[in-house]
């Protein structure tokens, strides 16, 4: 009713996979719904403009069987700024829908807000923090596919921004500097990426990232699509969510579909997307994944926002709605940073 959308009914929010999630009921005509879940991020925006990344149970992803009150007070304070840049790319996607420039307006403060604190935590090499520094996650690093994400979030807020016809710098930031800041990062500084843990490279998304991106493109995006297809992808079943596990996640396939189609793929999109039919339910869910070895699905959980990942990619390949080119366009072009694509906005 307050219109979070949980992992499962009553369980854990975060504002990533909830945005995922509204955006797939907007694609497919549940705006009211939608605009449900833009209304409780308003509700929960920290006055630094940030949320909390676990709003609700905390139970560990095998155990998430029953339902739980939310209360951020008794959860660790993880506030990923990926998760909290992502509300310019869903609200991108509420305008290219609906082309509503008053509700835009409404949202406008919030993004502004989300956005700044994000590139607060900004390095003057262009990287951006994983998390806001607080007791559970003192780390000082960077994540390469959170940056991607972040990468791709602010391009929106920028096009967004030329909807509005708002002009940067914003309060605090200047996103123009920052959003060719942190593209030089993702392209030429390897090194500045998972300084202080063992590095994350056996995890499929930094591999597609970047790509979807439009961080890398062209014959660098080719050549890296081809030197880690054998590792990730499983043919006939989808996209590993990390190399050494034989783990097809549904989310990760439907977001390299994207990245696919980003890079002129299509055929190969195609294909893919198809491949997720296997894995739908009866009910029209979609488990999280599947246990190749084991032949199972696993884990029990069939999270909205993997299907809001499945409905997004559908739209991207077959253009059933006015949004489909969200993830596959370049609606903000860097080479021509004081101009979005107006066409395509709607301008």
């Amino acid at each position: 009713p307050d219109g979070a959308i949980a992992w499962f009914p009553g369980g854990l929010v975060d504002p990533w996979n909830h945005l995922e999630a509204a955006m797939g009921l907007n694609c497919l005509g549940e705006r009211a719904a939608a605009e449900r879940a833009f209304a409780f991020l308003q509700a929960t925006q920290l006055p630094d403009g940030s949320w909390h990344g676990q709003m609700g149970n905390a139970l560990p992803i095998d155990e998430k069987t029953q339902a739980f009150p939310r209360t951020p007070s008794r959860l660790p304070q993880i506030r990923d700024t990926n998760h909290i840049a992502y509300i310019a790319t869903a609200s991108l996607h509420h305008y290219l829908l609906h082309k509503d420039k008053t509700f835009l307006r409404r949202l406008w403060p919030m993004v502004v807000k989300a956005m700044d604190f994000v590139l607060a935590h900004q390095s003057p090499h262009g990287d951006i923090r994983w998390a806001a520094e607080d007791a559970a996650t003192p780390e000082d690093d960077s994540l390469l596919s959170g940056c991607a994400s972040i990468y791709k979030s602010l391009a929106s807020a920028l096009a967004l921004s030329e909807v509005l016809e708002k002009t940067p710098p914003f309060p605090a930031h200047d996103w123009r500097a920052a959003y060719q800041l942190l593209g030089a990062a993702l392209s030429t500084k390897p090194h500045r990426f998972d300084r202080s843990w063992e590095s994350k490279s056996h995890f499929s998304m930094d591999w597609y990232y970047p790509i979807l991106a439009g961080a890398v493109q062209g014959a660098a995006a080719r050549q890296r699509l081809a030197a880690s297809w054998q590792r990730f992808v499983v043919e006939g079943a989808g996209c590993l969510c990390v190399a050494h596990e034989p783990w097809v996640t549904l989310a990760e396939t439907a977001e390299l579909v994207l990245a696919l189609l980003r890079m002129g793929e299509r055929a190969r999109a195609e294909t893919m997307l198809g491949w997720l039919h296997q894995w739908r339910n009866a009910d029209g869910t979609y488990y999280m994944g599947r246990q190749m070895r084991l032949n199972q699905f696993w884990p029990i959980e069939q999270p909205p926002w993997t299907a809001g990942a499945v409905i997004l990619a559908t739209d991207a390949v077959l253009e059933f709605s006015p949004a489909y080119m969200l993830f596959t366009e370049p609606l903000y072009a860097p080479q021509h940073p004081q101009r979005a694509d107006m066409r395509r906005l709607g301008k």
